[in-house]
């Protein structure tokens, strides 16, 4: 599950979500930004229009009335948002709220922002206010200043709630793209797992279909692919095994006729070595055919239709009894290990069949006084059998190629054989999802081959 999530992560759904979230983030910053730019200016520009019409409005009255007309002013300001001041030259307080002038707010009729440098007789002082002063025509200054900082409050919190909603709806989508992005991964997981099983050979698998997005158009285009597929295998399935059919019987009947001709040419030494090297031929030929059709019945084979519970232990003790003898009569030293494992899933017959051939192969290659060393153990992933022989070896460029049909190494084309009994052996593989890895002597410094079985499933998660 920890891997499962951790790939999630390098998803395309997920990499275009972060895009998204990204550009996102990044415009509602501009957005909220501008927006505290344009409520900004527009309360700089009511307020100087308001200042600026007070100033016009004080300008209109005679210099010995201004005191008085402050002080009416100052009674009709019901909000009290707005502080007057007049100051003679020196700075003196003559009249209005204002105790002191403000030493930054420049004379020149224009609006000002000024943070806490407004003292307010009898209130405490605005943290923000936008002022403007002008030096009246008799020396005194005039000072008016507008209180901002409900304004400020209402811009912050305008913005704070701006930005409180746009990260909530940023979280939903984020979770509802998530949520989407599951959705979609189980699909694919589904469209992955289907595709495996193609890969292994089950040729009858269909991509699911489940909608009409892009997933199920490519669906539609692999299906309709997989169905013209498996019919030209089929073809030609059935046109091999008829093949083999068609000449196994002809062969069959050569070689009756031969072994009727030998008892006619007894005594003739040259005849009979040519009937018997035609035979001998004949049952190569006939060995080939069984080993052909004896793959295609293996690969035709319902998956995992007979599997059961199958103990290695007691299937390596059957194949001992079986080629044990076989390979001490041939000189060998025969070598068994077997360790306690867990049982696995699969068709004993089979598997019997495969280990088998393998095991058949490890004695035809060994020579006279060689070893073969079977040994079955338990690894962190599962069972693990290695067979060791002492024989030639095969080179490393050649491990491959052994397991493909027809293929006969260099230094083994001297023993009889029909070059398809690792292929069977492959198959078999196949159908129980085990690897056979092909490699030199695990456990003698001698020269030599080790086959190695991994039987647990391979399958990609």
């Amino acid at each position: 599950m920890p891997a499962q999530i951790g790939r999630g992560w390098h998803t395309t759904t997920f990499k275009w979500l972060s895009i998204y979230g990204v550009i996102f983030s990044l415009s509602f910053v501009l957005l909220a930004g501008f927006l505290g730019w344009s409520v900004t200016n527009r309360m700089q520009a009511d307020s100087d229009g308001l200042l600026h019409w007070q100033m016009y409005y004080f300008e209109s009255i005679p210099n010995e009335d201004m005191p008085l007309a402050i002080l009416r002013r100052l009674e009709n300001e019901r909000m009290h948002v707005s502080y007057f001041g007049l100051f003679a030259a020196d700075g003196t307080r003559i009249a209005g709220d204002i105790e002191s002038l403000p030493r930054a707010l420049k004379l020149d009729e224009g609006g000002h922002t000024l943070r806490d440098q407004l003292t307010v007789r009898g209130e405490l002082t605005p943290a923000v206010v936008r002022a403007a002063g002008i030096r009246r025509p008799d020396g005194t200054i005039l000072v008016i200043a507008r209180d901002w900082t409900s304004l400020l409050h209402l811009r912050e919190v305008a913005i704070n709630a701006l930005v409180t909603g746009g990260l909530f709806f940023l979280f939903v989508s984020i979770a509802t793209g998530l949520l989407l992005s599951v959705r979609q991964m189980r699909r694919v997981r589904d469209i992955r797992r289907v595709t495996q099983r193609i890969a292994e050979g089950d040729l009858n698998q269909r991509l699911p279909i489940g909608g009409r997005d892009e997933l199920d158009m490519l669906s539609h285009l692999v299906n309709h692919m997989l169905d013209d597929i498996e019919r030209l295998m089929t073809e030609v399935k059935g046109a091999c095994d008829g093949i083999a059919h068609d000449l196994r019987t002809p062969l069959s009947r050569i070689r009756m006729l031969l072994g009727n001709v030998t008892l006619n040419a007894q005594g003739n030494e040259d005849a009979q070595g040519l009937i018997d090297a035609a035979r001998a031929e004949t049952d190569r030929l006939l060995d080939r055919f069984r080993a052909m059709l004896r793959i295609s019945e293996i690969e035709s084979l319902k998956r995992r239709g007979g599997f059961a519970s199958v103990n290695l232990g007691s299937l390596v003790a059957e194949l001992d009894e079986l080629y044990g003898p076989l390979a001490e009569e041939r000189g060998m030293r025969w070598i068994v290990d077997v360790a306690p494992t867990d049982d696995v899933h699969g068709d004993r017959a089979l598997m019997f069949e495969a280990f088998g051939n393998i095991l058949d192969n490890a004695i035809k290659f060994t020579p006279q006084g060689g070893q073969v060393h079977v040994s079955l153990s338990m690894v962190s992933q599962g069972p693990k059998l290695v067979i060791s022989d002492t024989g030639p070896g095969i080179p490393e460029w050649e491990r491959e190629a052994v397991l493909t049909r027809f293929y006969r190494a260099d230094k083994s084309r001297h023993v009889p054989g029909s070059g398809l009994g690792l292929s069977i052996v492959i198959a078999v593989m196949h159908i129980h999802d085990f690897v056979l890895r092909v490699g030199p002597n695990e456990l003698s410094a001698s020269t030599g081959t080790s086959m190695t079985v991994e039987c647990w499933p391979h399958a990609l998660d």
